[in-house]
């Protein structure tokens, strides 16, 4: 593939992995199959029943659905239903109406949503069935959050494309098997800067959700917990410490229903805000100009997307730590200009805590993204002074790419079991 071919591929893959989304995006997911099935109902919805994949599940059960104040999947496919933009994508929550939120608080409440597990071979996958009292519709989506599979009106199919087709990864997985982290950093340093300013948006949205989160008490409030413990001396006022402030503030306030964007990565908010909060941080203390800062968010997405691309879409492995690896580039190469210090950042994160496990999204994956933006700083310094976990332990290999091939066997193969017992916890715990 010749060096333009190459480019031209990264930036459709940036374009389609790193675009804004208002929510978790699972939740997002089936408010989504929701809102569209409402757009071919043409009547008002009487009952509403969704089946959502066991991954799916998990992520959606905990998390605070955006303008509602409410958390989980019955809500989500309630507003949805009733108040969602179905032409808005990820963002299909963007502009709900406090009428309507009373309205899908009282279905939920009396009984007329019903959401459950559905055994598919899709990691990702939703279905809403919509009920007025003449007509009936079903919508599905497989593979991404709104890849439509399957549309139906009564006994009328509107759409209906097999899901091994709609989202064949095939040829993406062949592509990332021979990239290297290398031409992800020559792309980053060499493209013409007009051909990625749209990556400055990461910056903009979610430096806001940041802001957002410091200001109000969203989800856990660990950044303004940490913020204020600066105030009281425990913690100092350095870039470490600032770094994970305006990280966790971002994923705070998403996680904590903020009716804001995020840029997401790979299909996720918190990722989009690991890859792009500490760059941001680190870009402002070096007094980066605007190019390099553009070049810096290029970078960190790029290699987060690669790296997440050798895994499933969800998994049991948290990737707000396969993120945060694209962050450990960008700050290495912020600081030092240093290819072989971005590498030996990558290869310390992988020895470092990489087997954090994703529990469902929650409040809780604020306290996540501080421990993986934690990780990438601590892997930049050692990089910075020539040291790394070496290929003779553990995951590492003494190739940075195998390295990353290895997270992607951890991911697929060995954390399937890992994957079923967390979602069998989460679904019976607290029954006494």
């Amino acid at each position: 593939m010749t060096r333009e071919a190459l480019w031209n591929q990264m930036i459709d893959i940036l374009k389609t992995d790193v675009k804004p989304a208002t929510g978790c995006t699972e939740p997002i997911a089936l408010a989504y199959t929701a809102a569209v099935a409402a757009s071919y109902l043409s009547e008002p919805v009487e009952r509403i029943e969704s089946a959502v994949s066991a991954n799916l599940m998990k992520n959606g059960m905990g998390v605070m659905v955006p303008g509602t104040g409410k958390h989980g999947l019955y809500i989500a496919a309630a507003i949805g239903a009733l108040d969602g933009d179905a032409s808005g994508g990820l963002q299909v929550l963007h502009d709900v109406h406090a009428d309507k939120v009373a309205l899908a608080v009282k279905m939920v409440d009396d009984g007329l949503v019903t959401v459950s597990v559905r055994e598919v071979p899709n990691i990702l996958f939703a279905e809403t069935t919509l009920y007025g009292k003449e007509h009936s519709v079903c919508v599905r989506i497989a593979d991404a959050h709104t890849n439509i599979i399957y549309v139906s009106k009564d006994d009328t199919i509107i759409t209906d494309v097999p899901p091994a087709v709609a989202g064949d990864d095939g040829g993406r997985l062949a592509f990332f098997q021979n990239l290297s982290l290398r031409q992800i950093h020559e792309f980053a340093l060499d493209i013409p800067l007009e051909r990625i300013t749209f990556m400055k948006d990461a910056a903009v949205l979610n430096d806001r959700l940041s802001d957002m989160g410091l200001a109000e008490p969203f989800g856990a409030g660990m950044g303004r917990a940490l913020a204020g413990k600066i105030q009281a001396g425990l913690v100092g006022d350095d870039l470490l410490n600032r770094m994970l402030i305006h990280t966790v503030s971002a994923a705070d306030a998403r996680m904590g229903g903020a009716a804001l964007p995020a840029m997401t990565n790979s299909g996720s908010g918190n990722q989009g805000i690991c890859a792009t909060e500490p760059v941001c941080v680190v870009a402002r203390h070096v007094g980066a100009d605007e190019e390099t800062l553009i070049r810096a968010l290029a970078l960190s997405h790029m290699t987060a997307i690669y790296v997440h691309g050798f895994l499933p879409k969800l998994s049991a492995l948290c990737c707000a730590f396969t993120a945060a690896m694209g962050a450990a580039a960008a700050m290495a190469w912020l600081l030092t200009k240093d290819y072989d210090t971005m590498a030996r950042s990558l290869q310390s994160m992988t020895g470092d805590a990489i087997g954090m496990v994703c529990d469902g999204a929650a409040n809780s994956c604020a306290l996540k993204a501080g421990t993986a933006c934690s990780s990438a700083f601590r892997a930049v310094l050692l990089a910075m002074e020539g040291r790394q976990v070496t290929g003779t332990e553990g995951l590492v290999a003494n190739d940075v790419d195998e390295t990353i091939r290895n997270i992607g066997k951890l991911a697929t193969k060995g954390m399937q079991e890992t994957d079923r017992e967390i979602l069998d916890i989460m679904l019976h715990k607290n029954k006494s």
